[in-house]
């Protein structure tokens, strides 16, 4: 049989008449028009981040009022100047992605991965040249302390995200997983800039920085689970 004749064969099988009963259509349309009911909209991608930059700044500026501006009182000019405007552009950054991730078919000029990346090479090298002493005064006690304490921050706010978020869609769920879980590390670590009065170098460029990193880490976690557990359930 050569190509042709199957394409013949094919293209008279999909000409035939496929009659359907109108009863059954009327019965499937009954069947679900109580089900159809209008769907609210998700608000646009802008609104999403900003909630979402405002959830996050809330919470650390929430956290370290409760705690004390310890941090914040000590800085100087410079650091001040420098540490919280680029913390808030990487909150709204780590915010804009959370929400696109969200809404399928929304353009992405930036990765998660490389958002995350990006964040800690700055927040580095920003550390670096203006935190200059390299004591290591209880180094781990104090930087249990400050991880747990971002951590703690971290958690609810990735929580509140979930909750804004939880309309849309997710296409990519670990890349959504990061996204959100930068933002809420992002929480944690403004809330120790503002709190925390320890200016040692090797504790700022450690555990602070290590509340980003656990927490994403840790939804990217809970993502690649949650993905498992539903491939072995459908397998």
């Amino acid at each position: 049989m050569t190509d042709d004749e199957i394409d013949d064969i094919l293209n008279r099988a999909a000409s035939m008449p496929h009659e359907v009963d109108p009863r059954l259509l009327d019965r499937i349309g009954e069947s679900i028009r109580p089900a159809l009911s209008p769907v609210r909209p998700l608000p646009s991608p802008v609104v999403l981040a900003a909630a979402l930059a405002g959830l996050c700044v809330l919470v650390g500026v929430a956290g370290a009022a409760h705690l004390g501006f310890a941090g914040f009182h000590k800085m100087n000019t410079l650091q001040g100047a420098v540490i919280f405007p680029v913390l808030g552009a990487f909150v709204w950054l780590a915010a804009w992605l959370s929400a696109t991730e969200h809404i399928p078919g929304c353009r992405r000029s930036l990765t998660p991965g490389a958002l995350l990346a990006l964040c800690s090479l700055t927040l580095l090298a920003i550390f670096v040249s203006l935190f200059h002493d390299y004591g290591t005064d209880r180094f781990v006690a104090q930087g249990m302390t400050c991880l747990t304490a971002g951590l703690l921050h971290a958690v609810p706010t990735a929580g509140a995200a979930w909750i804004i978020l939880r309309r849309g869609f997710a296409v990519d769920p670990l890349a959504s997983a990061l996204a959100s879980g930068t933002l809420a590390g992002l929480a944690g670590v403004l809330m120790l800039e503002l709190h925390c009065p320890n200016f040692e170098a090797p504790h700022v460029m450690l555990w602070h920085m290590a509340v980003i990193w656990v927490a994403s880490a840790a939804a990217a976690g809970v993502a690649i689970t949650i993905r498992a557990t539903s491939t072995s359930k459908h397998g």
